[in-house]
């Protein structure tokens, strides 16, 4: 299958980079080089250092980009790894890092990833297939009830998830559960029909899947502080999210580092000495256009943030 994907707020998150020619820049998530192809093209002797995790979205990126090959560097990883990545190849500061979050139109349109609950495949979920990572289908079959039901709750935000969790403990009493529509059965007959609304069952219990095989909030949370830590002052950082536990991460981590004097309020003056590492280029994320929404579903739910890195003697 082509690598297909539409980048989602593309001429938002490029004003929001402010991107330089000769510049340096990091795109976490390439995929398959949407935004990477428009930030590489806005550079003359500058370079981008495009990352991820799955090795065919690398693959795809690869081609799509073919003709600044020159001005980037592939690495195949985890941006978690930002800061080793940027080690390795000697480069101490950067002037622009996009991250753009979640799973992309093409892995979950790929039959045998897992990721959909529409197509039918083995449960797997990982972003990156070479990893040495339980599965879904691991997950469905060792944990615990009580552990389910946390996951599926925490990460799906799913009202359901105790009855949903005992459905799964139930079923794979009798037989393992190694598919996607094995999985999507037992979430049906777990949720009664009236609450099913307009929206399908199985779409918080897939999300709360995949996050708990990749990982992906603790990966997020640890990842923000690094990327703003390896930004040259006025550097930018874009975070792109499409969910609200991501959205909330990365609203409080922004927070936090937004933040000047941390001194209990009674104190009359400042003992602390805490200044903050960046400020906010847009408090409000911004959001896709009704046009944008309406030619690129995925859209519909994607929060644009950006911060700009601080000096050490800020106010």
């Amino acid at each position: 299958m082509e690598f297909q994907h539409t980048p989602v707020l593309l001429q938002e998150t490029l004003k929001g980079l402010r991107i330089r020619e000769d510049g340096t820049y990091v795109d976490c998530t390439v995929g398959g080089g949407g935004h990477s192809k428009e930030i590489v093209k806005a550079l003359t002797n500058g370079r981008l250092i495009a990352i991820d995790q799955d090795v065919e979205a690398l693959d795809a990126a690869k081609v799509n980009l073919a003709p600044w090959a020159e001005h980037v560097r592939f690495v195949h990883a985890n941006f978690k790894e930002l800061d080793h990545i940027l080690d390795h190849l000697a480069i101490d500061r950067v002037d622009g890092i996009l991250m753009d979050i979640g799973v992309s139109s093409y892995q979950l349109d790929q039959g045998d990833r897992g990721f959909s609950y529409h197509q039918e495949a083995e449960l797997d979920m990982r972003m990156d297939r070479s990893a040495e990572i339980p599965t879904a289908k691991d997950i469905l079959r060792s944990y615990s009830k009580e552990d389910l039901s946390r996951i599926i709750y925490d990460y799906g935000e799913d009202r359901w998830a105790d009855r949903i969790a005992a459905f799964v403990v139930q079923a794979r009493k009798t037989r393992p559960i190694e598919s996607t529509a094995d999985l999507v059965d037992i979430i049906k007959r777990a949720v009664p029909k009236g609450a099913r609304m307009d929206k399908h069952p199985a779409r918080q219990v897939f999300q709360a899947l995949r996050i708990e095989v990749n990982h992906e909030l603790d990966v997020l949370e640890e990842t923000l502080q690094k990327a703003v830590d390896r930004l040259e002052v006025g550097g930018r950082l874009c975070v792109i999210d499409f969910h609200s536990l991501e959205d909330r991460i990365v609203k409080k981590a922004f927070k936090k580092m937004a933040a000047g004097c941390i001194c209990p309020p009674d104190f009359p003056v400042c003992v602390c000495g805490h200044r903050p590492e960046i400020q906010w280029i847009n408090r409000k994320p911004i959001e896709a256009s009704p046009e944008e929404a309406a030619s690129n579903p995925r859209a519909r739910s994607a929060k644009l943030r950006i911060v700009e890195k601080l000096g050490d003697n800020n106010g």
